[in-house]
């Protein structure tokens, strides 16, 4: 049997192939069939490029129904996917590219000129845009080359442990490692969500979320095409969208931003979410304020979950049965998690200590990394996640901190090292310390904390503006503030958690 993915969701089309699979914002309407042929043409335009069967199709563009189309033709061809953030900027895209050495690049037509500089740096051979090249037939734009293609492909044969995908994610020592995941790894973690969370005939998905990341693309694109359901597609999240969309779906997926933005309307209550059977949150911890007060305001309950780039979803809190905020609760079918003390003996029932976990959906390892990847796993094969939790009676985890100094803010994962980098260079600045603080919106909120070299001073905007130009908006500091030492340890480690202490509140 054919393990590709793209096998496995066409088993899964509709019997009616003209029906909607995807609906545009501006109300385009794309069926199966035209999913299903535009997938085909672009799957064959990368085949006519002679490409090494294991070549990277790097990508950075704005969310659309091509988008997710020409995914679907990378995996299709037998290629690596490999999403890049639409916010990363031109010294971030350089070490993407050249780290991963894509074969084919793919960029919004406004970044051509800067994205194609790094990657033919780099030694990428192809770069495309991905506009439908009207304006002037542009040679450059993919979709205007393939439609030139025919619009059937045999999809190509793959091996459940071929390699589909390369998510690059931070780590503990600054530098993003791209995690490698497998047909298996998307495939049996679609399997076991769709049955988990109960996907049904009819389903709807409101898709707000971006698809350059495990929760857009892995989780919520791949649930929907594994059903066979329609999804509404928006560009980004936007509350007024939502709130008049609600009403014609069944299942949103959003990260906590978007449900405390939703409870900020007046005009998001019950009766927006009538028709709804599902609200599922993650990608960064959900507020136990916001999950009562979402329960309390539509009388939907949120089902959290906990999931990562290398090994998308671990454990979800039920479909039927209680869901408890503050949790993301139990292990998903055919997944196993453990919280271990510092002696690698397991946790008793509330201990706190290191979450590991095992299972088909556990990513292959780090691209290019092969004593990372050891380091990260154990004698038995757990992954050490880095997270710190504890499991309850009901044998349901709560994430209650990271080992790894990372921030999550807004789903998106920050390394504090690479801003105290940018921020150390700045002429005046002594040293600085970035960490994450709790955030109504965000989740976390990125913020500095810098000591000025004598008789410097600074503003918190001049550090802002600083920073604006040379890192995507999410890792940019939300406040910054200024202190005379930073505190530090008898090691003369800087202790975070007494910054955090200090500045939460603030």
């Amino acid at each position: 049997m054919n393990a590709n993915l793209y096998a496995l969701f066409e088993s899964a089309f509709p019997a009616d192939r003209s029906a909607c699979c995807i609906e545009s914002h501006l109300g385009q309407y794309y069926s199966w069939d035209d999913i299903d042929r535009a997938s085909a043409g672009i799957a064959n335009l990368l085949t006519s490029l002679k490409l090494d069967k294991d070549a990277r199709i790097a990508v950075q563009v704005e969310k659309s129904p091509e988008a997710l189309i020409l995914y679907l033709a990378t995996i299709r061809a037998g290629y690596v996917y490999l999403p890049l953030n639409t916010a990363y900027r031109a010294s971030e895209i350089a070490y993407f590219v050249g780290n991963a050495e894509p074969a084919v690049v793919v960029c919004s037509p406004k970044n051509f000129g800067w994205v194609a500089q790094c990657a033919f740096k780099a030694g990428t051979r192809h770069v495309f845009t991905l506009d439908d090249g009207h304006n002037g037939r542009n040679s450059g734009s993919l979709l205007d080359r393939a439609r030139h293609q025919p619009d059937t492909f045999q999809t190509v044969d793959k091996q459940p442990d071929d390699l589909a995908a390369i998510l690059y994610t931070s780590g503990t020592t600054g530098r993003s490692k791209g995690a490698m995941l497998s047909h298996e790894n998307l495939a049996s973690n679609a399997k076991v969500l769709k049955e988990f969370w109960q996907w049904q005939p009819g389903d709807v998905l409101l898709h707000a979320l971006p698809l350059f990341h495990v929760h857009g693309l892995f989780v919520a694109s791949n649930g929907a095409l594994l059903n066979g359901s329609k999804m509404i597609f928006l560009p980004k999240f936007d509350t007024a969208d939502v709130i008049r969309l609600l009403p014609r779906s069944t299942v949103f997926m959003g990260v906590p931003t978007f449900y405390s933005r939703l409870l900020a309307d007046p005009a998001f209550d019950a009766a927006a979410c009538a028709g709804m059977r599902l609200f599922i949150s993650g990608s960064a911890p959900l507020l136990t304020e916001t999950f009562n007060a979402f329960k309390r305001r539509t009388g939907h309950t949120i089902l959290e979950r906990y999931g990562m780039s290398e090994t998308t979803m671990l454990t979800s809190n039920p479909y039927d049965g209680e869901r408890v905020g503050g949790t993301v609760g139990a292990p998903l079918p055919g997944v196993q998690v453990r919280v271990m003390n510092q002696t690698g003996e397991e946790c008793a029932t509330v201990e706190i200590g290191d979450v590991q976990v095992r299972g088909p959906n556990v990513f292959k390892g780090y691209w290019r990394m092969p004593e990372k990847t050891a380091e990260e796993f154990t004698a038995d094969g757990y992954f050490k996640t880095g997270d710190v939790g504890k499991f309850d009676a009901r044998g349901y985890l709560s994430i209650v901190g990271r080992s790894k100094d990372l921030i999550i803010t807004g789903g998106y994962n920050v390394y504090p090292k690479e801003i105290e980098t940018l921020i150390d260079d700045i002429d005046g600045v002594l040293e600085s310390a970035v960490i994450g603080v709790p955030h109504a919106d965000f989740g976390e909120a990125v913020t500095a904390v810098i000591v000025a070299k004598p008789g410097k001073r600074f503003s918190e905007a001049e550090i802002i503006s600083a920073l604006k130009s040379n890192i995507a908006n999410f890792k940019v500091p939300k406040r910054v503030f200024f202190i005379e030492d930073l505190p530090r340890n008898t090691m003369g480690k800087v202790q975070k958690n007494l910054l955090r202490d200090r500045f939460q509140a603030a």
